[in-house]
């Protein structure tokens, strides 16, 4: 089975967007969260693991989009994911957290809606030897999703 991700009819920046609009929904809630991280798969994930590994997401894959774009040579990313449980992925998800995550995801969003909605189908579909297209990429950011339903809502 390939890890290749599959596209569909719908825009790329759309399903970048639209992830990001699922993330907040959810994300709303969790200043409701009890404290106990959620256990999921080999995991675990609290409010602000989630939103950081949304947006470490985001952020890789956006570096990676520009590089190919300039071309330049990518930056391996040097991540620990979500292998990891920080001290600040514990605290409690406040108001201002909320706040905080709202206003860094959208605009990630809007960055990445910018680059995608000028690209052509050629340019959004063009491999690079093995590497995934940036209209695959876009597809993939979906996969995180995964982060934000390990905490579920909380309402």
């Amino acid at each position: 089975m390939s890890d290749t991700p599959l596209t569909d009819a719908r825009n790329p920046a759309d399903v970048v967007t639209g992830m990001v609009q699922q993330v907040l929904e959810m994300a709303q809630t969790w200043t409701h969260w009890d404290g106990q991280p959620r256990p999921v798969d080999d995991r675990v994930y609290t409010p602000h693991k989630a939103i950081r590994r949304v947006t470490d997401h985001l952020i890789d894959h956006l570096a990676e989009i520009e590089a190919r774009i300039a071309g330049v040579p990518t930056i391996p990313d040097h991540w620990h994911a979500s292998a990891i449980t920080t001290p600040a992925d514990l605290a409690p998800f406040t108001p201002e957290d909320l706040d905080e995550a709202r206003s860094r995801l959208t605009r990630l969003a809007q960055i990445f809606e910018v680059r995608l909605r000028r690209l052509s189908d050629a340019e959004l579909d063009q491999r690079q030897g093995d590497a995934w297209s940036i209209r695959q990429i876009a597809f993939h950011q979906e996969e995180s999703l995964y982060y934000a339903k390990a905490i579920g809502s909380l309402s």
